[in-house]
């Protein structure tokens, strides 16, 4: 068949499947891309192709920043488990290297997503083209190289014969749940218009069957007899869970051995809030129970969670002296932190195997009872918080109440940075394993409206009905706003609240804990007295941005004008395109406390009264830090 290399690659994309269960899916579902002289007469001319041919096959969307189509993608396969995904097409130079950040969010949240960054000349003909990178003593670099890394497969066809190689590499990749993440296949602008003779069999349908690896035998007994020679054990629940659709495995684990289950910010909804044995988010941003269950484990049984600082509070989150690991992911590299014994397995299968390794024992009853003990008491410090009638101007956790009444059990909350975060993981009530979705691998600044724009994609077909709450503060909205327009074309609802605090509200309470007082982190005119940057607060009208980029805008002042109007828009029609509802809070309304610690280094020398204080407290807490480096034996122990 004789087509060019970007036709053969939409060719082949279009014919790609995944199957895990005994369900297929498209694995490539639809191309984002904005068009340049890099890719507009390669990738975008075979586009055009295909659409002409059959628009429901490798349907194209048009975006507004390609840091924002990578995000929509990211989201897109979240919400499908990784089992579907996006690609992502961009000219050469600055259109392609604005893709960079979304590359290394999707890589470290280990979720898949195919980027198609157009290159250089590889004939080199026409040298220096537009946007073209020259380094004298490496002609071969581009700007592309910059991917490397931060994708999980990095390939350039500089000829049309390392196409097919090039192709089935990256879908191998994707379909990974092991190595998945960014997959970046840098296309050569006059390569991708070359035309080759291809062999049919390349664009026949390929299954690429997603594996759920059972554990190995003996690493299965040797965790079993960790875990039955425990006394107080936990589970850290993490993103893993909800990928592999473990969700009612682990419920039925934690019912049959008592263990209680805290959850990292991925691994948020693997228990429903209201179980006696959910002690909620565990961590810097946990709840005071969760992390008083941590703090006294002597095993925690970590599952589908790669530990973060934020998980592990900096590593002070677990103060037992002979604390052990047992650490179940399909990554060996997961595995093995915190010198844990790895039980290298699909989450489901493992938990499965563990139940049967486990039946008859269980922890003891008491040890159940203190845990729905404590999610009881932080039920209520949550119902309080939602209630909090802060005034003038209502607090956070206000909005994020209201948003949790009015939403639907199904419905999903989607945040990445701020303040929110730490606030929703505590706080969020919820009720379905893909009802909350809060990136927090790279906490990207930006993510949360092209991610809701991909979050709803992805539901659009099958749920309809299912909506997508996008949180989001001024400071990221003013980031990454763009790809309403996106929705606005494509009349996709997201619900969009924009809590305006005039600032950089997380930074702020962060800045001010450090002894540096907030500096930098509000919104305000430069004073002509101090000449710094304290004066009035600016007249920016981010409802009025919206609303002229074609969204249905909603002003409230108070919360039962929010729940009101937040109401409206559930009602709204599913193809009715983006909501969004501008209120102001107030940046110094605090949370509850998690009882935990974060490590941000202080400056151990200052002039300033409130730095050198923040130093003393910040040497206090370094003492509770633990490297967790141990050999995981019962000699170990003792």
């Amino acid at each position: 068949m004789r087509l060019t290399v970007a036709q053969a690659t939409v060719r082949f994309l279009a014919a790609q499947f995944t199957e895990r269960d005994g369900v297929e899916h498209r694995l490539i579902e639809g191309c984002f891309g904005i068009f340049g002289h890099g890719n507009v007469a390669g990738i975008g001319q075979a586009l055009l192709e295909a659409e002409v041919a059959d628009p429901a096959v490798l349907p194209y969307h048009q975006a507004r920043n390609e840091q924002g189509m990578v995000h929509a993608a990211v989201g897109y396969a979240r919400m499908r488990n990784r089992l579907s995904t996006l690609a992502c097409t961009s000219s050469i130079g600055p259109g392609a290297t604005n893709m960079v950040t979304g590359a290394a969010l999707a890589t470290i949240n280990r979720l898949p997503v195919l980027l198609l960054p157009g290159d250089v000349f590889a004939t080199r003909v026409a040298d220096p083209v537009l946007q073209q990178l020259e380094l004298p003593y490496a002609p071969d670099v581009t700007v592309n190289d910059t991917f490397r890394p931060v994708s999980r497969f990095f390939d350039r066809v500089w000829r049309p014969e390392q196409l097919p190689g090039a192709l089935l590499g990256a879908m191998r990749v994707l379909t990974d749940p092991a190595e998945t993440g960014a997959v970046t296949l840098a296309m050569p602008q006059d390569v991708q218009a070359e035309a080759f003779d291809w062999p049919a069999e390349l664009f026949a349908k390929r299954i690429w069957h997603v594996p759920r690896a059972v554990p190995e035998p003996a690493a299965l007994a040797r965790a079993a007899a960790v875990i039955r020679g425990a006394r107080r054990p936990l589970i850290v629940a993490g993103g893993g869970v909800i990928y592999s659709e473990a969700t009612d495995a682990l419920r039925a684990f934690a019912e049959a051995t008592g263990i209680p289950v805290a959850e990292t910010q991925a691994g948020k909804g693997s228990l429903p809030f209201d179980h006696p044995l959910a002690l909620g988010a565990v961590g810097a941003t946990g709840t005071p129970g969760a992390n008083r269950f941590a703090r006294e484990a002597d095993v925690v049984i970590g599952i589908g969670t790669r530990y973060s600082d934020f998980t592990t509070a900096s590593r002070t989150a677990f103060q037992d002296p002979g604390v052990r690991f047992v650490n179940v992911n399909v990554a060996a590299f997961d595995g093995a932190k915190h010198a844990g014994l790895p039980v290298v397995a699909d989450a489901r299968a493992a938990l499965e195997a563990l139940a049967s390794a486990l039946a008859g024992w269980s922890a003891p009853s008491a040890y159940r009872e203190a845990a729905a003990a404590a999610n009881a008491e932080w039920d209520a410090v949550v119902t309080a918080a939602y209630a909090a009638e802060h005034r003038p101007l209502p607090a956070q956790t206000e909005v994020i109440g209201a948003v949790n009444e009015v939403s639907a059990p199904r419905d999903v909350v989607l945040n990445a940075a701020g303040s929110m975060p730490g606030e929703l993981h505590k706080l969020w009530r919820t009720r379905d394993p893909k009802g909350y979705h809060v990136e927090y691998g790279y906490s990207t600044m930006g993510y949360e409206i092209a991610a809701g724009v991909g979050v709803r994609m992805a539901v659009l077909a099958e749920e309809p009905d299912r909506d997508v709450f996008v949180l989001v503060g001024d400071g990221s909205y003013l980031m990454m706003a763009q790809e309403l327009v996106t929705a606005v074309q494509e009349r996709i609802k997201v619900i969009v609240v924009l809590v305006q605090n005039h600032g950089f509200a997380s930074i702020g309470s962060l800045s001010e804990s450090l002894g540096s007082q907030r500096f930098g982190t509000a919104y305000r005119y430069r004073s002509g007295e101090s000449g710094r940057l304290d004066g009035g607060v600016l007249p920016v009208d981010l409802a009025a941005n919206a609303a002229s980029l074609g969204v249905t805008v909603v002003r409230v002042a108070t919360v039962d004008e929010l729940r009101a109007a937040l109401r409206d828009a559930k009602a709204a029609p599913a193809d009715g395109g983006p909501i969004l509802i501008h209120v102001e809070t107030d940046p110094l309304a605090g949370a509850p406390d998690s009882d935990s610690w974060w490590d941000v280094p202080v400056s151990e020398t200052a002039a300033l009264d409130t730095t050198r204080a923040a130093r003393a407290e910040y040497e206090r807490q370094k003492k509770a830090q633990r490297p967790l480096v141990g050999p995981d034996t019962e000699e170990n122990d003792a």
